[in-house]
């Protein structure tokens, strides 16, 4: 077993219920300081080390109806696949946190994808929903784990959630190193600020199945 595969640690049940806890009060956590240290390290270096073709131009939709729309989002994109010590790493973290929520909420989560993102000075994501009551997607929870050493509130990159209405901000949250954020993807429509710096993250979707004729429904 690699070093990174045994980064559970004793007390991340307890970080599990909280964020479950957290999640079934008001539709969402935000918390800091919860995916263990040297995890969250490796998964930094590990980005900042992508050769620049990896990432690539983020689109908007999926499978026909993905397009390139700069106006909507101009983030760069590079989803993590199995098989890398660190990545498995994280996504045995992830389905340890998916296994805490459908143990206290039971939501019928069945899998998970992510994807690393990084936002270079003056980009940005528009306000929208990771998924539609009644569309035909099967995100049901949203993740976003933040890379950011050192961010100051004057470098931008804000997150910020909106409730269901679109109207009301109910969450401000900053782009901190470690800091992981979880909500209801239908419930909560968000946008990403234009950020200063580089911004990076690691952005994540909890899925119920949705399978049909053996195949999971949507494919990425």
């Amino acid at each position: 077993m690699n070093a990174l595969a045994s980064t559970l640690e004793p007390t991340d049940g307890d970080v599990f219920e909280r964020i479950a806890q957290a999640i079934g009060r008001h539709g969402y956590a935000v918390m800091d300081a919860v995916v263990p240290p040297a995890l969250l390290d490796s998964l930094f270096v590990h980005l900042c080390n992508l050769p620049g073709e990896a990432l690539t131009r983020a689109g908007v939709g999926r499978e026909d109806d993905h397009q390139l729309n700069r106006f909507v989002r101009s983030d760069e994109t590079c989803w993590l696949e199995p098989g890398e010590a660190v990545a498995d790493a994280f996504l045995g973290w992830m389905e340890q946190l998916r296994l805490g929520i459908n143990r206290w909420l039971f939501l019928g989560l069945f899998d998970y994808e992510a994807h690393y993102a990084r936002y270079s000075p003056g980009a940005f994501y528009r306000r929208h929903r990771d998924a539609f009551a009644g569309g035909d997607s099967n995100r049901v929870l949203s993740t976003v784990l933040y890379l950011n050493p050192s961010w100051m509130p004057e470098d931008g990159g804000e997150m910020l959630l909106y409730a269901d209405d679109e109207l009301r901000i109910v969450e401000r949250v900053q782009p901190l190193y470690g800091r992981l954020a979880v909500f209801l993807s239908e419930d909560f429509p968000h946008e990403v600020l234009p950020t200063r710096r580089t911004r990076y993250s690691i952005a994540g979707w909890f899925r119920v199945n949705g399978s049909l004729g053996g195949q999971i429904d949507p494919p990425r």
